[in-house]
């Protein structure tokens, strides 16, 4: 189906929802948003397998990067979307709205209005997201046309409930494993339970008290979890394997490798394989363009939680904050949600800083 950029954000977002596009499956939206896009003559458009790079050529003194991923979590009976209204609050309910999609609406909508901006702006709608790192179509990008990725600043479309989020934690992926012996389950003591051997690593984690840091001016809350278990063989066999699978996320004060080596010394003797790691970023808000861009969109800035591709701009030397209508913590919510009005906030957020002048 084809989108109209000049329906407004609101619609265009529960267009852009209303196209399945979980981690993998993100091709009709891309080919949707690449047709789109291609229309407006004021735009140059890349398209490298499904990522939809847009950009000004006006010979602006500065560029910024605007970007947003198409894909989501896994749909759980929440598509199609649907309008709701809450404690009087108007929302587009549904898989996407928040995480982000509707950040992407705002930006495709501000795109196609937008033909002279006061910063040359290169607009990147990107897949895989939501699952490893190494599958990221921002970092491909970065190897393949890291030329597309220079700016002077950037803003990522991630919600923040209109607010502005600066930086991110690193999130780290390690599997704790035990090994046993496997025996029959009638007689246990010929055998080793590796399952019961997970027993403290649970504890462990179960005791940890996760830190708060501040880092140039804001709090950041570390976590430590177990996400997933894995171990058995059969109901009538003493396991001989189990492995807890947990995940990290480090303030970014804290490099990779110190978020290794930290867990390697909490679980000591058990065996810690690392799955996947992205580093955090600090918070950038300390550059002229940020402090421009916050009084501008007349936000407040916190921290993010959550990992986000500030950290892969922040690599590339590039300022970065996040800054999207939606509450984060309806962010992969079965009752995924959006307050229109945050998404109309953002819209004129956006007009009023790439206006200004």
């Amino acid at each position: 189906m084809p989108l109209d950029l000049n329906a407004g954000p609101i619609e265009l977002t529960r267009a852009l929802c209303d196209i399945e596009s979980v981690s993998g499956n993100e091709q009709e939206l891309a080919d949707a948003i690449e047709h789109a896009v291609r229309a407006l003559p004021h735009l140059e458009v890349t398209r490298i397998g499904n990522n939809v790079v847009a950009r000004t050529r006006l010979g602006r003194r500065s560029r910024v990067a605007i970007a947003g991923h198409i894909d989501t979590v896994p749909v759980n009976r929440n598509l199609p979307t649907r309008f709701e209204t809450l404690d009087g609050v108007e929302h587009l309910w549904g898989r996407g709205t928040v995480d982000m999609k509707a950040g992407v609406a705002v930006q495709l909508a501000v795109a196609a209005q937008l033909a002279e901006p006061r910063h040359d702006i290169t607009w990147l709608w990107y897949d895989n997201e939501e699952v490893s790192s190494d599958l990221n179509g921002l970092r491909r990008l970065s190897v393949e046309r890291p030329d597309l990725l220079e700016a002077d600043f950037a803003i990522l479309g991630e919600p923040t409930g209109a607010e502005v989020e600066g930086g991110c934690n690193g999130t780290l992926r390690v599997d704790v494993r035990t090994s046993g012996l496997r025996a029959h389950a009638a007689r246990p003591w010929a055998g080793d339970n590796a399952i019961h051997k997970a027993a403290p690593i649970l504890q462990t984690l179960a005791d940890y008290t996760a830190r708060e840091v501040e880092v140039d001016g804001l709090l950041y809350r570390e976590a430590l979890n177990a996400v997933l278990i894995r171990g058995g063989v059969a109901t009538n066999v003493i396991p001989d394997e189990c492995v807890v699978h947990v995940n990290y996320r480090f303030a970014p004060s804290r490099t990779g490798e110190e978020a290794v080596r930290h867990l390697r010394e909490l679980f000591g003797e058990q065996a810690v394989t690392v799955v996947d790691l992205a580093e955090g970023a600090r918070p950038g808000l300390d550059t002229e363009f940020a402090r421009e861009f916050l009084a501008s969109v007349g936000a407040a800035a916190r921290p993010k939680y959550g990992w986000t591709d500030v950290a892969r701009f922040a690599a590339l030397g590039v300022p970065a904050v996040n800054y999207g209508p939606g509450d984060p913590l309806k962010a992969h919510a079965d009752d995924e949600r959006v307050a229109l009005s945050q998404i109309v906030a953002c819209e004129r957020g956006l007009l009023r800083w790439l206006t200004a002048g």
